[in-house]
């Protein structure tokens, strides 16, 4: 498996090659884009383009865990977390 991570320096070039746009707009609309989902998710929307990914913020309920160095039980109270599900063109796209 290939240990490359594509930088967002990296997809902003790649899109920007392929669209013909400069750099600076598709920075824009990529910046655009992450603060638009992170609004929605925040305020409890789900974000879906379909067939690609969804975001969705999700419950967490308080349980019991332990601290790796000193073993002792501590108490992770509820809360909320963010969960990613990739949709089926990106699937096929990787296998």
């Amino acid at each position: 498996m290939a240990d490359k991570s594509i930088t967002k320096t990296e997809l902003v070039a790649s899109i920007a090659s392929a669209t013909g746009q400069s750099q600076a707009a598709v920075s824009g609309v990529l910046d655009s884009l992450f603060a638009t989902v992170s609004e929605a998710v925040a305020k409890g929307s789900k974000v879906s383009i379909p067939g690609w990914i969804s975001f969705e913020q999700v419950a967490t309920s308080a349980r019991t865990g332990r601290n790796p160095q000193t073993g002792a039980e501590i108490k992770i109270p509820a809360g909320k977390r963010v969960k990613v599900t990739a949709g089926s063109k990106l699937k096929a796209a990787v296998k």
